[in-house]
Parts: C-alpha cells; sequence; structure tokens
C-alpha cells in the first residue's frame, strides 16, 4: 500500500489516480478584477435613413458593430445582445403620452406631419421618416435594458453606441432626437441607486438631459461642450447650475472652437475627478458623442480618437458601474472607428492599427487604420487662462454640495401621498364611529361624569393624581347606581373624555397628517376636554367621600 503525503506536508496535492499534481485555478478563471461588459446593438437601427441630405446616418451604427465583431471583440464579452423593442409605456416614463401617440400614428406624407411641426418641433432636423416610431423603440429599448442590467448588479458595463440622443424633450423632438433614451435610462438606474453622474463629452449641449434634472439633486449632470450662444443647442452657459434642489448639481463646461486633445483631456480630468469624489455616485451614465472629434461634418473642435478614448478611459478606471451610449457623429467613418476602439478599452483589450477585413472596406480608405491623422481645421481659441477660470469655477460650485446628498425617501409621489392621508383620515372617522357604537351599548349609570364640581381643597394634589397628565394609576370605578349629570350629546350619547394613553384634546396629530399649529379647536374637541376635567374632578371628589367615611 503506497502511502501519500498528506496536505501540508507537500506543495501540491496528488492526483488519486494519475499521481499527477493539481494546476493553480487562476490559469482558468477570469481575474475578479475584470469588469462584466454587455453590448447592447439592435440589429436593424442601421438600416433607417433620415433623409438624403441629413446629416444624421444610422448606417455609422452598422459600421461600429461590423469592426467590433471584425477585431473579434465580441469573444471578449460577457453577453452580446440584441434588446427587445421598448414599449409605448416605457417611452410614456418620461415622454407626454399625447407626443409618444403621435410618433406612434405619424406617417410619411399623412395629415399628421403638419401637426408635427406646428405642435413637435418637427422640420428639416427633425423630419419624419419610415420607421420612425419602431426607431426610436429599439435605441431606446436597448438603454433600457443596459440600465436594468446596471441596477440589477449584472453586469459592470454596459454599452449601447445606438442611444445617447441628448436633446429631445419631454414632449418635443429636438436635434435629430426623438425620445431622450438616457433619461429613461437613469429614471430605471435611480429606482436602485441613490445618486446617478450623467457626463456628455458630445460637442453639444445636453439640454434635454439636464432640464429633465435640473430641480434634483440625486442626478448630477456634467456638460463639455462648445458654447458661444449661437451655436446649437444654445444653452450650456458657465452659470446654468439647477435650480431648488437641484441648485449646483448642473456643471457647464463651455468651450470655444479648435480645442486640442492636451487642453481636453487636461481639463477633463481636473474636472471629473473632484466632480466623482464630492458628489460619489452609484452608478455613471456616459454620453460619447463623437462630434467633438476634429474634421466632424457639423464639430469644430480638433480632438483625435485617443484623446476622446482617454476620458472613456478615465471614467472606467474609477469601477463605478458605467453606463456608455453613443450621441452625436457625423463624419461617419471616424465614428465607428472611435466607438470601436472605446469598445476595446471598455474591455481592457488592445487591438491592431490596421483594420479588419469587413464588407465596408471602402469607408475607411485609404488608409485603413484604426487612428487616422485627423488634419486641424480650426485655430484654438481657448487659451490656457479662460480654461484655468472654468477649473477654478467649477470646484467653487463643488464646494456648495458639502458631500454627497443622502436619499431617505421622505418625498412620496403626490399620488401615493394623497392616498395616504385620505386612508388616514377615513382611520380616523371609523374609530370615531366605533367609540359612538361602543357608549351606545354602555349603560348609562356606567357612563363617566362630565359634570365639574370642585377640586376638594383637603385633598393633596400627589395622594392619587400628581396633574390632570398623570395616567400611571388604575381609575377608580363609578359608584353603582350613580345618576348620569354628565353633558351629552344631541343624540343622548355621552361625551368620550380622554382614556389612559390618550392625550389631551382627543387621539392627537399623527405623522403626515395635515393639522396646522394654531388651527382652531372645533366645538366638538372643545367639549371633549370639558368632560375630561370634569370626569376626573367628579372622581376625585367621589373617593375624597368614601375616605372620610
Amino acid at each position: 500500500m503506497v502511502r501519500l503525503p498528506t496536505f501540508s506536508a507537500r506543495e501540491y496535492f496528488y492526483d488519486q489516480e494519475g499521481n499527477g499534481t493539481a494546476q493553480q485555478a487562476s490559469m482558468f478563471m477570469r481575474p475578479h478584477s475584470d469588469p462584466i461588459v454587455s453590448y447592447y446593438y439592435p440589429k436593424a437601427t442601421g438600416q433607417y435613413h433620415y433623409g438624403e441630405r441629413h446629416p444624421m446616418k444610422p448606417h455609422r451604427l452598422t459600421l461600429t458593430n461590423t469592426l467590433v465583431i471584425g477585431y473579434g471583440l465580441h469573444k471578449k464579452m460577457d453577453h452580446f445582445f440584441s434588446p427587445r423593442p421598448a414599449t409605448q409605456e416605457e417611452l410614456e416614463e418620461y415622454h407626454d403620452p399625447d407626443y409618444i401617440d403621435f410618433l406612434r400614428r405619424v406617417r410619411v406624407g399623412s395629415a399628421l406631419v403638419k401637426e408635427g411641426q406646428d405642435c413637435y418641433n418637427f422640420g428639416e432636423d427633425c423630419p419624419v421618416f419610415e420607421g420612425l416610431y419602431e426607431f426610436c423603440r429599439q435605441y431606446a429599448g436597448g438603454s433600457l435594458v443596459a440600465a436594468r442590467k446596471l441596477a440589477q448588479g449584472t453586469t459592470d458595463i454596459a454599452i449601447n453606441w445606438s442611444g445617447g440622443l441628448h436633446h429631445a424633450k419631454k414632449a418635443e423632438a429636438s436635434g435629430f432626437c426623438y425620445v431622450n433614451d438616457i433619461v429613461l435610462a437613469i429614471l430605471e438606474l435611480l429606482r436602485y441607486h441613490p445618486r446617478v453622474l450623467y457626463i456628455d463629452i458630445d460637442i453639444h449641449h445636453g439640454d434635454g438631459v439636464e432640464h429633465a434634472f435640473y430641480h434634483t439633486n440625486r442626478v448630477m449632470t456634467v456638460s463639455f461642450h462648445k458654447y458661444n450662444g449661437d451655436f446649437f443647442p444654445g444653452t450650456g452657459k458657465l452659470d446654468d447650475n439647477g435650480t431648488g434642489l437641484g441648485k449646483y448639481f448642473s456643471l457647464n463646461v463651455p468651450l470655444q472652437d479648435g480645442i486640442d486633445d492636451e487642453s481636453y483631456v487636461a481639463l477633463f480630468k481636473n474636472v471629473m475627478g473632484p466632480t466623482i469624489q464630492s458628489f460619489q455616485p452609484s452608478s455613471i451614465v456616459l454620453q460619447c458623442g463623437a462630434d467633438s472629434l476634429g474634421c466632424d461634418r457639423l464639430g469644430a473642435f480638433n480632438l483625435s480618437i485617443n484623446a476622446h478614448g482617454e476620458c472613456v478611459r478615465f471614467i472606467k478606471d474609477h469601477n463605478i458601474p458605467l453606463l456608455v451610449l453613443g450621441g452625436g457623429g457625423y463624419t461617419i467613418r471616424n465614428v465607428s472607428r472611435c466607438w470601436t476602439y472605446e469598445t476595446s478599452l471598455l474591455l481592457n483589450t488592445e487591438v491592431p492599427e490596421p483594420l479588419p477585413d469587413t464588407p465596408f472596406n471602402h469607408f475607411f480608405a485609404p488608409d485603413h487604420a484604426l487612428h487616422p491623422k485627423i488634419v486641424k481645421k480650426v485655430d484654438n481659441l481657448n487659451d490656457s487662462k479662460s480654461l484655468e477660470n472654468i477649473r477654478v469655477s467649477i470646484l467653487e460650485k463643488l464646494r456648495y454640495l458639502q458631500g454627497a446628498p443622502s436619499v431617505q425617501m421622505q418625498e412620496l409621489p403626490p399620488d401615493l401621498a394623497a392616498w395616504m392621508e385620505s386612508e388616514e383620515r377615513n382611520s380616523e372617522l371609523e374609530k370615531e364611529r366605533d367609540r359612538d357604537t361602543i357608549m351606545e351599548d354602555v349603560p348609562s349609570s356606567s357612563r363617566p361624569f362630565t359634570l365639574e364640581t370642585p377640586r376638594d381643597p383637603h385633598k393633596a394634589k400627589n395622594d392619587y393624581f400628581d396633574d390632570s397628565a398623570d395616567q400611571d394609576k388604575e381609575e377608580p370605578s363609578t359608584p353603582a347606581g350613580s345618576s348620569t349629570t354628565g353633558k351629552t350629546n344631541n343624540k343622548g350619547k355621552a361625551t368620550r373624555g380622554r382614556g389612559r394613553g390618550r392625550p389631551r384634546g382627543g387621539a392627537g396629530v399623527k405623522r403626515g397628517s395635515t393639522a396646522r399649529r394654531g388651527a382652531k379647536t372645533p366645538a366638538k374637541e372643545r367639549e371633549k376636554e370639558g368632560s375630561v376635567s370634569g370626569q376626573l374632578s367628579a372622581k376625585e371628589g367621589s373617593e375624597s367621600e368614601s375616605e372620610e367615611e
């Protein structure tokens, strides 16, 4: 019989059959530091078309997904989904039902097109095209499913390049955007996460998202964008910082034309680092509009794909649940390269510079490279002094936060609060009816005295009752056969006095009731207070007489 060494005697214990050694488990297990990444691509979104000369090209999503698969990045992902479209009810979680119903019914060439122009800001920027409602449902559905996965803790990073349409308002289309999937996703995250940080690196101000959360401190919005008063949408000044409870929870970083890699990345890190530290978000939503790249059809910045990706990497390294969305970007060959590169960063995977062979090679000619040289189009109008002033101003506003806001669930939805108050009032009425019913069944000889009698001056104040609020002693029973001289109401029922454990003046004010300080006491309550004092005096007088006998 061969005696095998024990586990403590050798570095590895022996295999019973082959006399081999066990292998290290870490060779076969993913390191715990690797995040769980989910990728959402509604397959049909790249097939829609805004119009022949419209700058928004959903085909950029097809190019992006082709490059992602061509590089084999889908094999590095934990989940690769084609999510279901959002339902009408899900879209109405934020948007006006009449507006969503219009999107559902409108068709190219129908009479409703005129209504869209008059009521919902449809026009050249936001045209009616074939399949408009399905397009909105698909990209919004991707963002909603991604947000739910983050909220449930089943993924760490969720990517939906078809989302990020940040200009849409509650009941209005704007800036190529019809449904604001970002707001819908944030609302979903807020069901489970106390605080959500929204970051926007699109060249256009994220006005739709800021407007939706301008009055709350549970969502902080930070937008890096071009602002000169005329550039669309014309909002996002440095001093636009929220209002009411959301004061200083909307931060805007207005920039001028031509900002370069070094200036942009340095300012981004100097702003977002302290912001994350102060706000302490439970999750982050990052809108990666690629129209901030150089040579964009509608943009005026000089950012490279590397600089744009460095902002994404900086946010990812904070290891906070992250939802990454698309946005603007109108030179589609650069947009697809940028989002493919950022997908590799989120996966901690290096990809080669030459692009993979795909059916769309002609889009990337002549260089066929992941990082093309983006030629400067405009001069940099952002001097170091102006950027420093922006940085200092943002940090000063962060001082007003005084730490991350807590969520104590004190504010109830209006409908629920009204329902609870109604329930409390009904409960009080039921208690009053129960007390009246009980008093009707009590014989008149046993009902409490309500006639006020003089207090016996020879009775020691602390002999039985220290004062009228003392409830530690049992009340003496009413002598049998005594006449009822107490005050009764018009129905012949005795007015009930204050019993043990009941505060002076009746049942008292419960938490959440609408009673106001200084309100006049109703006549019925005054009768109760009078009967309480008479009952105590009569009982004390009866007790004094029994002691003298």
